[in-house]
């Protein structure tokens, strides 16, 4: 799949799937933000599919299912998972950006700020200066026990403790076949 657009699709395919994890770990506003999330990646996809279209190709179906990169049980857990879809989403977009449409170019610039934005949204707030003294960072947006300390992007970690390799697709299909 060395096409970015063929890449992007995939990489919406999964996040739908991870989104749909997301929503099942959360619940309030948590829960509020993965579906509105949830929405987002959907309508993308779709976009997605209708470029592939329009361009004489045939879109890709989702996998039936996808290998997350670690077990999310928790509301941390899950907005952990969303930072990571997010990061990875981006990645792809900025791919994308080299096409040599200007209108798939737009498409992938928006969904880049798009997605970045979602991503920093599921993070903590920071503080205006960080490491000053008596400065505290705001909590987190927590809801039925999500955690602000916990790393929320876990860094370079996620790859080395579950094996995930950094690509532009941020979950891995267990499978080929339509949902």
């Amino acid at each position: 799949m060395a096409d970015p657009l063929a890449k992007a699709l995939a990489a919406e395919h999964a996040a739908v799937y991870a989104y749909g994890v997301i929503g099942a770990k959360t619940t309030g506003k948590l829960r509020v933000k993965a579906t509105t999330s949830f929405d987002a990646h959907r309508a993308r996809r779709d976009q997605l599919r209708a470029l592939i279209v329009q361009q004489g190709g045939r879109p890709a179906e989702p996998a039936p299912t996808y290998q997350l990169p670690f077990v999310v049980a928790t509301p941390s857990d899950a907005v952990r998972l969303a930072v990571l879809v997010e990061q990875r989403l981006v990645t792809a977009y900025l791919e994308l950006a080299a096409d040599e449409d200007a209108s798939v170019r737009r498409v992938a610039a928006l969904a880049a700020q798009e997605c970045a934005t979602r991503g920093y949204g599921w993070r903590p707030e920071a503080v205006a200066f960080p490491g000053m003294p008596g400065q505290t960072a705001a909590s987190a947006p927590t809801d039925a026990g999500a955690d602000a300390s916990e790393d929320a992007d876990a860094g370079d970690g996620v790859a080395e403790t579950t094996g995930v390799t950094e690509t532009p697709v941020p979950l891995e299909g267990a499978s080929a076949g339509a949902e």
